[in-house]
């Protein structure tokens, strides 16, 4: 029987205003990063964290996170860039897609790590409150996927199919992969919307993890490790039905290894970490981090020398036991430099 209708790509994926260009792949990417701080921020603050903190802790883990992106993304698909006739600078074109989602969030908990330290704030309460945030990231930067006819699945003749179309640039070039091309109309092959599947498993986990959140006492990072669990698990069967080039170990995809391994750590991480959830105290900025302790110390120090010390020129009680004082010699004082320190609570 055929298929009347399938579900047709966009025609373009870059649209150019004067010498700018507007990418859907960055611009999905950019709306998934507010998403993620926006509703992260709201998360820690209901959890009694500060406002705006982060945005601060961002500022250092988004840069970290699309270096690390790109980075993995290269090392796991390096005959793209450095093959025969390939142009190594072309793995410096982020813009142009390609970025791997285990090698974002690991080197992006390196930048998180180090605004949360520069903070005083816990890292595995703040991945706690931004885990769904980051996942609903990661679904909207699939819709940039969808524009750039990228990370598709096998060919198919399901009624979801995917039309994959022909796109010619300005150099007169034709290729289903051309980023910057434009749709001529004629369609190269149907597949599987791979990146479309992922995108609705990951809503199906950031639902999930709400409603545990919600109903559980979650806290020490085990909701980020439950995220982390959840995506890889449901990345691991997409990664079967992808056709696209990929790095491979023993004929495997090198994605379907990593999916595995990080599933394991993660799943260990929610069974063996502290139960429970850290207190709004526990949540907010500390002082800047001394390893000398010398902070404390000279607060005590300066605690101490306010109530021990007393000027040498004092007037001062030089008169016997307090029952002769209050006798004959009562009220007589003299002026004397003090040679003993005496406490405030403890003078007559």
């Amino acid at each position: 029987m055929d298929v009347l209708a399938y579900i047709p790509s966009p025609p373009q994926g870059v649209w150019y205003l004067g010498p700018v260009a507007l990418r859907a792949y960055a611009l999905f990417i950019i709306a998934g990063i507010i998403v993620a701080i926006v509703w992260g921020d709201r998360r820690w603050v209901a959890r009694g964290g500060q406002k705006g903190t982060v945005l601060d802790i961002a500022v250092w883990a988004v840069p970290f996170g699309l270096i690390g992106g790109r980075l993995y993304h290269v090392m796991t698909d390096w005959p793209t860039y450095f093959g025969e006739g390939r142009q190594p600078l072309d793995a410096l074109k982020v813009w142009e897609g390609g970025l791997g989602i285990w090698g974002a969030v690991a080197l992006g908990a390196v930048g998180a790590w180090i605004g949360c330290r520069r903070r005083g704030i816990p890292l595995p309460a703040l991945g706690d409150a931004i885990a769904p945030g980051i996942l609903a990231a990661q679904a909207i930067g699939r819709i940039g996927n969808y524009f750039n006819q990228e990370l598709y699945g096998r060919e198919t003749d399901v009624p979801w199919g995917l039309e994959i179309f022909e796109r010619t640039n300005d150099a007169g070039q034709v290729d289903p992969a051309l980023i910057d091309g434009v749709s001529n109309g004629t369609v190269a092959f149907v597949v599987h919307p791979t990146f479309l599947y992922e995108a609705v498993w990951n809503v199906l986990v950031v639902l999930l993890l709400v409603a545990v959140d919600r109903r559980f006492e979650i806290g020490h990072g085990r909701l980020f490790a439950l995220y982390v669990a959840g995506y890889c698990a449901g990345r691991f069967v997409v990664e079967l039905m992808r056709s696209d080039h990929a790095s491979t170990i023993a004929g495997i995809r090198v994605n379907s290894f990593t999916s595995a391994l990080v599933f394991l750590c993660a799943v260990a991480y929610v069974i063996f970490a502290t139960r429970g959830r850290e207190t709004p105290a526990e949540l907010q900025p500390k002082e800047k981090y001394r390893t000398d302790g010398a902070a404390d110390n000279e607060g005590g120090d300066e605690k101490k020398s306010a109530v021990t010390e007393k000027p040498e020129d004092e007037t001062v009680n030089v008169s016997g036991d307090a029952d002769t004082a209050q006798g004959k010699n009562a009220g007589s004082s003299v002026k004397a430099p003090s040679t003993k320190i005496h406490d405030e609570k403890d003078e007559p």
